[in-house]
């Protein structure tokens, strides 16, 4: 075949009159490209690194200042009040035609217009993150501003008005606080005074103060030595200790989903949906190489951490005996296929030419239409990375070190990302309620077996050209898949298009090299530990229970006439609800971002405050009067939305108790109050997906143009894992889980639950759909 002789660079046979060599013109062709194109990315990593290291400076601001003073020098002068003078004479002694005098002091004009032009930039930054570390705007009521935060806004617009790339503002970024330890305790005992009786509180406010008076002064200490030295003291022991030293499956536990666009779609034809959706990743990958994408602006004036996308593509969890770690490469030139148990590498180049969407969607259809069987033991094989992490350490080490199994297996981990076509055709319908729970339980661990979960993203193809992803997490958290997939979904539907027969648009080169079937070699002892890692996994994806649903009777745009945050609204919701269906209280997780700060990840906003509980509590009652019920649900809304501003400003309880608990353990100190707030289950874990971070289309020319948002499985066995986007401003997406295994959990019982509770809670103010 022609492809397979493009494939080889050299051939050689040895004859009685010596070595033949036999050259392929083409594949040498493609490698030179490919050389090419490898070192346009290292000039554009140099020139990108040249000009985020100077910014807000630049190249023509530098010779702005170098011309400024030869000019000044030329009109008698001496801005430099003497330096040039003395730079001059410091400059050593020589001979030839580039040591004239002129050529002297011209070298030290621009020694000296240098070192101001840099002073400048350290000055500007220094001010820009001294500005940055302000947080009062966050705390000012909406229509409140003070004249000091309008000042602060001009100032940070100022310095920040040259078109930042992607990283320049990580430097500018201050570091995460840590708090005092004082502060901190008082907050937690705050949040679990409703949880607790009164002998119960008592206990615990024993311990607490005996943990701030005793163990806390010397843990802080090395906690605030670790904050100077280091650029974030949480990030790195989060990412470790949370993610990484977890040896449970990821699946259900750790990896979270995404969902695709609900009420409309391009495409039915399953290649080409896929053609469109790899070319506009890569699109946004190499974005991402050049730093071209514009940095997420909280309120469009405060920058946030970028530095989770660094690994977004070409990355790969590997499995370790006690710890797993994050394996990045700088570029990866091909992604890994699964479909109908066999695995192929597909090329998304030739050579240094990205392939168009219609070429990709030639190569998909190749891997559909091929009829080879699974190898022996292939088809199950991803089982490995569903079940146990210690496990599959063993079985990597075992019989994937070597051979060809190293070589496929090198493969999937070298990919940019896991591409899975599936067989099954989920598809939302609003007509059929359960029609979405199964679309997000197909994303969420699907058989088991047809998901690479190690992978930083795995896209799902499904038969009907619906897509999905199921997200690893310890390389980041999920608003940063979401500014990728908000950018791939509107690209797919805005930019690049189909034809009216529903194909990607363009002609196929069909003289391109077929994708290449990865080949394995897998003994009886491994396929056993790979029957055993699905059958874990299958007991995990068997016990979890998803209700997905959208709620249609409000969105954002009636909560607000409540004078509310349409977040406040929903925890609340979630508190009401949770009481109506387990007769109690319970602790609140709700994660919060904290990147406004230099390799910020997240916070906890403990959701369930002594506020709060006390307005559901009026609400089952009954007996309240509805201007009492109001005030109540304002006294928890205000709670709430200070809570969480605390926690996005670095003031939260959880990532700090967390840090000094290490601390302890790495000291050899115990401290019953850090073991005790350390195992406290989380029965109610909540998250609100993000949404509209990048512009790709006006939402309300495009009305359905709406994703359903994703979810994740139950942190607790006997808890509910709630995810909710509020989608425009007529309807919210709930993705509710729990696990059959509990008597006391019901993710539909919950869900219905939450329906009420948002019903409820509009009425109180007379907020009705009908009213707009």
């Amino acid at each position: 075949m022609a492809e397979a002789h493009q494939a080889v660079a050299f051939q050689f046979t040895v004859t009685p009159d010596g070595v033949d060599f036999r050259l392929s013109r083409e594949a040498l062709k493609h490698i030179y490209l490919s050389g090419i194109n490898s070192w346009k990315k290292r000039l554009i990593r140099i020139k990108n690194g040249i000009l985020r290291g100077v910014y807000p400076g630049s190249p023509t601001s530098w010779l702005v200042v170098v011309m400024a003073t030869v000019g000044s020098s030329y009109c008698k002068v001496d801005i430099s009040m003497g330096l040039v003078c003395y730079i001059q004479r410091c400059l050593p002694e020589g001979c030839g035609p580039y040591q004239t005098p002129q050529t002297r002091a011209l070298l030290s004009m621009v020694v000296f217009s240098t070192g101001v032009w840099m002073t400048g930039i350290f000055f500007f930054r220094q001010t820009l993150k001294l500005l940055l570390s302000y947080h009062g705007w966050m705390f000012e009521m909406h229509g409140q501003t003070s004249h000091f935060t309008k000042v602060w806004a001009i100032c940070v617009r100022l310095l920040s008005s040259r078109r930042p790339m992607l990283y320049s503002f990580q430097t500018s970024l201050p570091k995460l606080p840590v708090p005092s330890v004082p502060a901190t305790i008082q907050r937690y005992l705050e949040s679990v005074r409703p949880l607790l009786d009164d002998a119960e509180y008592y206990r615990m406010e024993t311990l607490a103060k005996d943990f701030q008076e005793k163990t806390a002064p010397r843990l802080q200490k090395y906690l605030v030595l670790k904050s100077w030295w280091a650029t974030n003291y949480v990030s790195d022991w989060w990412e470790e200790y949370v993610y990484l030293r977890s040896r449970a499956p990821l699946v259900v536990n750790s990896n979270y989903y995404v969902m695709d666009f609900v009420f409309i779609q391009n495409t039915n034809i399953q290649a080409a949906r896929l053609g469109n959706i790899v070319h506009a990743m890569i699109m946004y990958r190499r974005k991402l190489d050049r730093e071209e994408i514009k940095p997420v602006m909280a309120q469009g004036i405060v920058p946030m951490c970028s530095s989770q996308m660094e690994r977004m593509f070409n990355t790969t969890r590997i499995p370790g005996k006690e710890s797993d770690l994050l394996q990045h490469l700088s570029d990866s030139r091909h992604v890994a296929v699964y479909h109908k148990g066999r695995f192929f590498k597909v090329w998304l180049y030739e050579g240094s030419q990205l392939l168009k969407p219609c070429d990709l969607e030639m190569q998909f259809q190749r891997v559909l239409d091929d009829p080879s069987p699974p190898q022996p033991g292939e088809e199950k094989l991803a089982a490995l990375t569903a079940g146990g992490r210690a496990e599959w350490a063993q079985a990597r080490q075992a019989f994937f070190s070597s051979g060809k199994n190293k070589a496929a297996l090198d493969a999937i981990e070298r990919a940019a990302f896991f591409v899975a076509l599936d067989e099954e055709s989920p598809r939302y319908d609003p007509e059929d309620e359960a029609s979405l729970s199964l679309y997000g339980k197909a994303l969420l661990h699907g058989n088991c077996y047809n998901r690479w979960f190690d992978k930083s993203f795995t896209i799902i193809a499904f038969k009907n050209g619906q897509l999905g992803l199921n997200t690893e997490h310890a390389w980041a958290d999920a608003p940063i898949i979401g500014h990728l997939w908000e950018f791939v979904l509107g690209t797919d539907t805005f930019h690049l298009g189909y034809t009216e027969t529903g194909h990607c648009l363009g002609k196929p080169n069909p003289m391109l090299m077929a994708p290449q079937r990865l080949q394995w070699d897998i003994p009886e002892q491994c396929r056993a530990i790979i029957e055993n890692s699905y059958q874990v996994a299958k007991a995990l994806a068997d016990d979890v229970e998803l209700y997905c649903f959208q709620f249609l009777p409000f969105g954002k745009g009636l909560i607000k006439k409540c004078r509310t945050s349409p977040d406040a609204f929903v925890q609340i919701a979630l508190q009401l609800a949770h009481f109506r269906d387990r007769g109690k209280f319970c602790l609140t997780y709700e994660a919060s971002m904290t990147r406004m700060f230099r390799e910020g990840r997240t916070e906890t906003v403990r959701s369930c405050t002594s506020e709060s509980t006390a307005f559901v509590q009026a609400m089952v009652e009954g007996s309240h009067m509805k201007a009492d019920l109001q005030d109540l649900f304002r006294k928890a809304s205000k709670k709430h939305q200070n809570m969480y501003r605390l926690a996005m400003t670095g003031c939260g309880i959880d990532r700090h108790l967390f840090c000094l608990y290490l601390v302890s353990k790495y000291l050899g100190v115990s401290s019953p109050f850090l073991a005790e707030v350390l195992s406290e289950p989380w029965r109610l874990s909540t998250s609100q997906t993000a949404q509209f971070q990048i512009r790709m289309f006006d939402p309300d020319k495009y009305p359905k143009h709406l994703g359903a948002g994703g979810g994740f499985g139950p942190v607790a066995d006997d808890g509910y894992g709630v995810s909710y986007m509020i989608a425009g401003e007529n309807t919210i997406f709930f993705h509710v889980s729990s696990k059959f295994s509990s008597s006391e959990t019901n993710a539909q019982r919950f869900g219905n639950h939450i329906r009420q509770a948002l019903l409820d809670i509009a009425d109180l103010f007379q907020v009705h759909k009908a009213d707009s």
